[in-house]
């Protein structure tokens, strides 16, 4: 028609089907459902019915299994064991880390899978690795024995299972981020004259934080809850080497239902602070 002018370089946007809209509104919904579901039955009820059952016959009973001796003795082992492992953690996952991210060496692979071993080995294995090495019978026992020293079912045993279970988190969290940064800043920094332990503080460390921080929580978490390495090599002695994990098995076990739901509830609030940190640093990193 005269007066009009073609559009150019445009193309008309196809419509899309209501069928296929309804279809794929209707897939979503199915899978939010479905995972919705499984959390409900594996993780939302489990954990309510340890609040029920730790509230069950009471507050007085139930603060009286807080206070008691042997679960302030546990709580203190608890947070004892997870304020040396997880900092000694953090020095060697950004030590790892680094070197993998950041230079090329032989036995790069070999390092990166000594890393991921505790993923796949059982926790277990782990403490009776230990046993084996520094237990009364084990490589080291009789020269431990003849200094007086105890590593197994003392502080020094758990902290080392507990080590071997939660290295991997500060490390394989910095890793790929490391990667993805390359190494352009550090190069730029040293043509600048700076030295490494300035590259590190002022280039490298800056870019990594809200990773480091993340690998941190992650290691922490891991390193309360711990059960089974911790319980091969602690010896169970009650109100010495107990952590949380095991006073609530011990308090199971001999039919205190109440108070081991009890400390199992004091358990489940530090895995929630501990969630809900790490939800806040995720936020803070997005921005």
């Amino acid at each position: 028609m005269a007066g009009t002018v073609p559009l150019r370089g445009r193309r008309p946007k196809a419509a899309v089907p209501a069928a296929a809209v309804n279809e794929s509104s209707a897939v979503k919904w199915l899978l939010i459902g479905a995972a919705g579901l499984v959390l409900l039955w594996l993780i939302v009820l489990p954990l309510s019915i340890v609040l029920t059952e730790a509230l069950k016959q009471g507050w007085n009973v139930y603060w009286a299994a807080l206070k008691d001796p042997d679960a302030a003795s546990a709580l203190r082992m608890t947070l004892l064991v997870a304020g040396i492992s997880v900092p000694l953690n953090t020095i060697f996952g950004v030590a790892a880390a680094w070197a993998i991210a950041k230079f090329k060496f032989r036995g790069k692979g070999m390092l990166i899978t000594l890393i991921d071993l505790p993923f796949a080995v059982s926790p277990v294995i782990g403490g009776l690795v230990y046993v084996l090495v520094f237990g009364a019978h084990g490589w080291f026992g009789p020269w431990l024995d003849a200094h007086d020293i105890k590593i197994v079912f003392a502080v020094p045993g758990i902290v080392l299972a507990t080590m071997f279970v939660t290295f991997p988190f500060v490390a394989r969290e910095l890793i790929p981020l490391m990667e993805d940064q390359g190494t352009q800043e550090e190069e730029a920094a040293l043509t600048l004259g700076a030295k490494g332990w300035q590259i590190f503080f002022r280039v490298t460390l800056p870019n990594i934080k809200w990773g480091l921080l993340y690998g941190i929580i992650l290691c922490n978490a891991r390193a309360m809850g711990e059960f089974g390495a911790v319980s091969v090599v602690s010896g169970h002695i009650r109100g010495e080497t107990n952590t949380l994990p095991l006073h609530v098995e011990i308090l199971y076990n001999e039919y205190q239902f109440s108070a081991s739901f009890a400390v199992a509830s004091l358990l489940l609030l530090l895995a929630l602070v501990t969630m809900l940190i790490k939800s806040w640093l995720q936020r803070k990193s997005s921005h």
